[in-house]
């Protein structure tokens, strides 16, 4: 990647504002919050993904550039791009995940965390490690400021001496005053620079490795600040 290729990466559109971006984070994470606040054993997929959609609508939140997704137990495995097998229950002791896109006006909001419910060690880790991986890389980023392929480089390293498997299904993304698409399409791990802050969406998708269950977090790049 060419020095003008990594300043086209991180253009930003007309709207750009770094108040309007955290605002959009902001509420994108609260959200997360009540739809897994809403989940309950017993619930199947797709009512669990209306639901979410009703609680980003209540919030005042558009629908924004990707579906939003509520993915339960085996479906946890799927990349994004791959439909859910239908009509999955959430069972007592399981596995879920949260992925959303809201817009907040002119600016994107993207987001995603694990939860469990019930007692299940090994659903558990999944969820704490796809978390802490997150911030592992995260200041990986902030210390060393490595480029977005390498980023990606560490966090299969270290999923796989986790016990787990990483999806490169999901390899982060940019974000930006709405649309980023118009801005920059690339992934993160393609990026050949290191990648700015409040620029760029870091995902991280775990396996199991027999592909039985996953776990998911995704966030803004951001400083320690921004974390509590």
């Amino acid at each position: 990647m060419t020095m003008t290729d990594a300043t086209a990466a991180e253009r930003v559109g007309p709207a750009f504002s770094v108040n309007g971006m955290l605002l959009a984070r902001d509420k994108t994470r609260q959200a997360i919050r009540d739809i897994a606040a809403r989940v309950a054993p017993g619930m199947v997929e797709e009512d669990a993904v209306a639901m979410a959609r009703s609680v980003l609508l209540d919030a005042g939140l558009a629908l924004s550039w990707h579906p939003t997704r509520v993915r339960f137990g085996s479906n946890t495995t799927k990349p994004m791009k791959l439909a859910s097998a239908p009509g999955v229950v959430l069972q007592e002791n399981d596995i879920f995940f949260i992925d959303i896109a809201p817009r907040v006006d002119a600016w994107e909001g993207d987001g995603g965390a694990s939860f469990t419910v019930g007692h299940h060690a090994e659903y558990a880790r999944c969820a704490h490690d796809a978390e802490a991986l997150f911030h592992d890389v995260r200041a990986v980023w902030s210390k060393q400021h490595l480029t977005g392929h390498a980023l990606y480089d560490y966090a299969e390293r270290a999923a796989r001496k986790m016990g787990w498997e990483l999806n490169f299904d999901l390899p982060g993304h940019r974000v930006s005053d709405f649309p980023h698409a118009t801005i920059y399409t690339g992934s993160l791990a393609d990026l050949e620079s290191c990648p700015s802050a409040m620029r760029w969406i870091l995902e991280i998708h775990l396996r199991d490795p027999q592909r039985r269950f996953g776990a998911f977090f995704e966030d803004m790049l951001l400083g320690d600040a921004y974390y509590g």
